[in-house]
């Protein structure tokens, strides 16, 4: 798993999350081997993801499924293909939006989408962080899960992707109980709030839903 997760750039940390467990999990089960085995659950979640053989991480031989993992990629059921766009929210003071172009698809398990996200999988998308103002949560280069079918119709507590001026910025949320006013933070404590903003004031394109990184 620790060479499946360096060929992808994956970081232990999301792995963990993806299924559902704290952030220090898998490092844990590889590191110090502990546990000493993956779940059934977690191990198959991480081989249709890693698209490799139960027995890789594991799994008895009778435990197996006995399609091919390879060929059992069905993009809408078993997997579910989420654009990444070459586009930067920027967690400082701006990132233009005017380049939207599709640099990939990143495969993700369906089931690990519809308990994180919810809604409409085509609603998704892949952007990174640009800038340090969301540190210690959002670092820069950080890739994060948008989901735009989560927007300004469900405003709530919580990190956000919004338009300004034409630039995309990343940033939390914190709703005013009182009324639908809200107030725009960052999670850096060097960088200003806006207070009582209003819906008319930014573009909510969608909430973050999911942050990946890679460990130095």
């Amino acid at each position: 798993m620790e060479r499946l997760a360096r060929e992808r750039g994956d970081d232990y940390s999301a792995l963990s999350r993806m299924i559902g467990r704290n952030a220090a999990y898998i490092q844990q089960f590889i590191k110090r081997g502990t546990p000493r085995r993956l779940a059934e659950q977690d191990r198959r979640i991480l081989a249709e993801y890693f698209a490799v053989d139960e027995r890789m991480l594991g799994a008895p031989a009778e435990n197996v499924s006995r399609k091919n993992p390879a060929d059992g990629w069905r993009p809408g059921r078993d997997m579910v293909a989420i654009r990444q766009f070459a586009v930067n929210a920027s967690a400082g003071p701006g990132a233009l939006a005017d380049d939207e172009q599709e640099l990939s698809q990143i495969v993700f398990p369906a089931r690990w989408l519809r308990k994180l996200a919810g809604g409409d999988p085509a609603e998704l998308s892949i952007i990174t962080v640009f800038g340090d103002s969301m540190e210690p949560t959002l670092s820069d280069g950080d890739e994060i899960l948008v989901s735009r079918g989560d927007g300004a119709e469900r405003l709530r507590d919580g990190i956000y992707v919004l338009r300004d001026d034409n630039a995309l910025i990343v940033k939390r949320i914190a709703m005013n109980p009182a009324n639908r006013r809200f107030t725009i933070k960052s999670d850096n404590a060097g960088y200003p709030d806006w207070p009582d903003c209003d819906l008319d004031s930014v573009e909510v394109i969608g909430r973050v839903v999911w942050a990946g990184r890679r460990l130095a």
